[in-house]
């Protein structure tokens, strides 16, 4: 029978340090709120209930945690005495029986699920408490997990270890887990003598010993037990975030020219043989299929590029911009909610929003779809190999047939029947020698 497990989740921080006007844990990490990370490695860890202990911003915290398939109660920590007391706050959620208890905090982004499945083996394997420690050649400022025959003793603080004991370098997380169907025996026992008056979780430790239960640890990565706490630290982190999700990618078959430029949100998809070259942005929602080439200085977000597109340099796409297979969006163009058909070509300087444009078409450049006027936007949609000539203005909502062209310069208001030339221009006129006298004028004004 497989066992029940609630995660509690100490999300309730005043992000002092971050200087924020904002909760700590809403702020982002490849696009995402770092709640969501926490919540999403969770849920990878086959726990779908989850306890939210909260502070500031706690309607924004659990809105901004919600992932699929978990089920989150936001529980109000009204005051800040420690993280055994921030655990009690979600006393009713602990007391319905879980088997497993899992506490962690939502400001360790980085955490995946293997510590934590680890963790909860412990519980299954017979452990009343499981600590999540990891090892670091920093340890100065960590609490030091002492293990003896296989069993946590103790957590040592820095300021009370020996000498013997600062050398230890497996260091505690401040992540565990609790044996459910004795979780709040245990954590009601934590008592708050000591200099802060505060009621600690590690406290478990002793107590759990004391009443002849066993106590035990696993290990984690160093960088996944990375909080945060300044946005100097948020940086870091996002610097970790980044360098494995880009060597996950790279192992899975993307090629990146210089991976250390390359930016992906949370949601990435990159397909195999695709190619990404330096500084290259992906916002949320960016889905690149296999073969795909995108070019430098490119940014990208809620978009799909299909197998063997080619996008940029330095262009942009937008949410809804959808590239089918061997488009090409060029240099120093933008597409917004475009479809772009088979082979269709946007080489250069131009603007596609709220267009559909159809397979073999070619966009010169300096194109525009004027699709907004101001209160409404509408679309353009241009047919199978049409030819829109440089310099041209559609303004939506505007439709020009296959096999159209429109000539250079024009300003398109009306639709455009298949295979029909248009042209929306002003006639040329010369008027010989006319350069010269204004020339003159001019000279003779500026005397």
């Amino acid at each position: 029978m497989e066992r029940t497990c609630l995660a509690v989740i100490l999300a309730a921080g005043d992000s002092t340090r971050m200087k924020s006007s904002k909760s700590k844990v809403l702020h982002p990490v490849a696009g995402r709120p770092m709640i969501a990370h926490v919540v999403d490695a969770v849920a990878s860890a086959g726990i779908s209930s989850v306890a939210l202990v909260v502070g500031r911003d706690a309607e924004e915290v659990a809105k901004a945690g919600s992932v699929a398939g978990v089920g989150i109660q936001s529980y109000l920590q009204k005051e800040r005495l420690g993280t055994g007391h921030a655990v009690l706050a979600a006393r009713e959620a602990i007391a319905k029986g879980y088997d497993d208890i899992l506490v962690t905090y939502g400001d360790v982004p980085l955490q995946t699920d293997g510590p934590l499945k680890a963790a909860r083996q412990g519980l299954a394997d017979g452990s009343d408490v499981v600590v999540i420690g990891f090892h670091t050649d920093r340890p100065t400022g960590y609490g030091r997990l002492l293990v003896k025959d296989g069993e946590l003793i103790a957590i040592r603080e820095e300021k009370d270890a020996t000498d013997a004991e600062r050398t230890v370098t497996w260091c505690n997380s401040g992540l565990m887990a609790i044996n459910g169907r004795k979780a709040l025996d245990l954590l009601s026992r934590i008592g708050n003598a000591n200099a802060k008056s505060e009621f600690y979780l590690t406290d478990l430790v002793e107590i759990a010993r004391s009443l002849g239960g066993r106590v035990t640890a696993v290990d984690a990565p160093e960088i996944e037990m990375t909080g945060c706490n300044t946005r100097a630290e948020l940086a870091v982190i996002e610097r970790f975030w980044q360098e494995r999700r880009r060597h996950e990618m790279m192992l899975s078959g993307v090629t990146m020219i210089a991976p250390e430029t390359v930016f992906l949100a949370y949601d990435t998809v990159i397909g195999q043989d695709a190619l990404i070259e330096p500084n290259v942005v992906f916002g949320p929602g960016a889905v690149i299929d296999s073969g795909a080439v995108i070019h430098a200085f490119s940014h990208i977000e809620g978009a799909h590029v299909s197998q063997g597109a080619t996008v940029g340099p330095f262009a942009r796409l937008r949410p809804g911009a959808d590239l089918a297979s061997g488009a090409k969006v060029g240099n120093f163009c933008e597409v917004k909610n475009g479809r772009l058909g088979e082979g269709a070509k946007v080489n250069h300087l131009t603007y596609i929003g709220d267009a559909v444009i159809g397979a073999g078409s070619n966009i010169g450049a300096g194109t525009i779809t004027c699709n907004y006027d101001g209160v409404n936007k509408s679309e353009t949609v241009i047919g199978e190999n049409a030819f829109i000539g440089s310099n041209s203005s559609l303004v939506a909502p505007v439709t020009i047939g296959d096999g159209a062209y429109v000539g250079s310069g024009s300003v398109i208001t009306v639709d455009v029947p298949a295979d029909a030339l248009a042209l929306g221009r002003a006639r040329q006129e010369i008027k010989p020698g006319r350069a010269t006298l204004l020339r003159e004028r001019a000279l003779a004004i500026k005397a």
